[in-house]
Parts: C-alpha cells; sequence; structure tokens
C-alpha cells in the first residue's frame, strides 16, 4: 500500500514537473495587456488598476521593449518622490526581461521566477509575444495538479 502511495505521489510529481506554460495558458488565456513606453506612469497605473493587474508589458512598435510592474512604481517613482504624471513608463520599466516559451515547464518557470525575484513572464512565440504567466498562474497550476493528486489518492483509498 505503501509502494502505491509513492508511485501515485510520484506520478504527481511527473504530471507537474512535465506541466507547461502551454497549459497554463489554455486554462488562463492568452490576452496580454500593454502599455506603450512613452506613456505616463500615471496612465499605466490606471490600465493595472482597471484591469487588476500587478504588471504591464511594454511594447514599443509592436515589439517587447519591457514591463513594468507595481514594484517598478513602489521603487522608482513613490521612494524617489516622482511625480507618476510626469514620469514616462520608459523611465521606470524593467528593460532586460526575462521572458519564456509555450513549452517552458511549471518547474523552470518557479526557478525563474525565485532566481530573478520577478512575479511575471512573458510568453514569446515565434518571435511574438503570446501571453504572459504570473506566480499566481503558476500556484494556480500547482494547487489544480495536488487537487488532481488528492481526488485520486481518496479514490484509491475508497475503492
Amino acid at each position: 500500500m505503501v509502494a502505491i502511495r509513492a508511485i501515485h505521489a510520484a506520478s504527481w510529481y511527473i504530471a507537474l514537473m512535465g506541466k507547461t506554460v502551454a497549459n497554463l495558458l489554455t486554462n488562463k488565456g492568452t490576452a496580454v495587456w500593454s502599455i506603450g513606453p512613452d506613456a505616463s506612469v500615471y496612465e499605466a497605473l490606471q490600465l493595472m488598476a482597471e484591469k487588476n493587474l500587478g504588471a504591464l508589458v511594454v511594447l514599443d512598435d509592436g515589439e517587447l521593449a519591457g514591463i513594468m510592474s507595481e514594484r517598478d512604481y513602489a521603487r522608482k517613482v513613490i521612494l524617489l518622490d516622482r511625480e507618476s504624471r510626469e514620469t514616462s513608463v520608459r523611465e521606470i520599466m524593467t528593460g532586460e526581461v526575462i521572458t519564456v516559451s509555450p513549452r517552458t515547464t511549471v518547474s523552470d518557470c518557479m526557478a525563474l521566477m525565485t532566481e530573478h525575484h520577478i512575479r511575471h513572464l512573458p510568453v514569446i512565440e515565434d518571435g511574438s509575444l503570446s501571453g504572459v504567466v504570473s506566480i499566481g498562474d503558476v500556484v494556480k497550476g500547482v494547487i489544480g495538479e495536488q487537487e488532481d493528486l488528492i481526488r485520486q489518492l481518496e479514490q484509491y483509498i475508497t475503492s
């Protein structure tokens, strides 16, 4: 019985490690909210509040130019006593963006987010932006897999 439980736990772990960004985007959707680099930080914050987002992808002529997060705002506007209406997104965005592909595993996303202290990963497929994965999306994916494992174990125990 213990061996069978270990096999079930191992199969859950393998399924989780094999789950990809594509799987997450299937559940979440591929809508991406973006802003231009010359927009004001205030405009970006308005959009983030309206859409309940923690970050916006910054697109310059359709190309990924950066990402602006709540953290960027707090550290580069508020703490430096700058005006959000007078500051452009370009001035505070993170320009060196870490991206993933749809084939990237959830495990690799967790590792990237942890290593680089980030919460959002733009998804690039064939050179184009095809989505954004947040730490919340990754956590939901992990929780979903755990719930599936619990159901499987409950069915095993009751059968």
